[in-house]
């Protein structure tokens, strides 16, 4: 059996990452749709658009490798996805369900730029420099997605703070009351 080379796991890497990016189209569109803020639907509909654009890449990458631009299933990137699914399902609402969304959308991100800061490695090292040119601007713009998933949470996160701090008020003084009347009338 010949022995692999780094090239041979670049190319293992590099489609892994293509698959990874194929389940995210069919992903994101469900997350758009179920996020309550305008501005993080849009958000997640830009990056729609950057994800189609970064599977084009790797397989012009690929092309240029003389390997058939096709994906390795990405296990780690399918459970990732499966855990955003489970988070929608959830009975969350408005600006909790959004942050929930950016707590698996930034799950993504952070498996993305460690993968595709690998394979930009890889790429320097062999010499491969439009691969390594492409995948810098793939990692650059997932870097950028996610200080703004970081930015939105910020408003997003204190929003759903906020609405549950007041609920939780609401429902502390209302058994209050109730404390009240039962120690006020004896029983109820």
């Amino acid at each position: 059996m010949k022995e692999k080379t780094l090239k041979d796991l670049y190319v293992d890497e590099l489609r892994d990452l293509y698959d990874s990016e194929n389940q995210l189209i069919k992903a994101i569109p469900k997350m758009a749709k179920t996020a309550d803020s305008e501005e993080l639907r849009k958000g997640f509909e830009e990056h729609l658009e950057q994800t189609k654009g970064h599977a084009s890449r790797l397989e012009q990458i690929l092309k240029g490798l003389g390997e058939p631009a096709k994906g390795k299933k990405c296990k780690a990137m399918a459970g990732i996805v499966a855990e955003g699914a489970e988070v929608m399902s959830e009975d969350y609402e408005g600006s909790l369900m959004d942050a929930a969304l950016i707590t698996a959308a930034q799950r993504v991100e952070h498996y993305e730029i460690a993968a595709y800061g690998s394979v930009h490695a890889f790429a320097t090292l062999m010499g491969e420099t439009e691969a390594a040119s492409l995948l810098e601007q793939t990692l650059e713009e997932e870097k950028e997605t996610d200080q703004k998933l970081t930015q939105l949470s910020e408003e997003i996160n204190t929003q759903a703070f906020q609405a549950g701090e007041t609920g939780e008020e609401a429902d502390s003084k209302s058994a209050r009351g109730k404390y009240r009347v039962v120690k006020a009338g004896g029983s109820r």
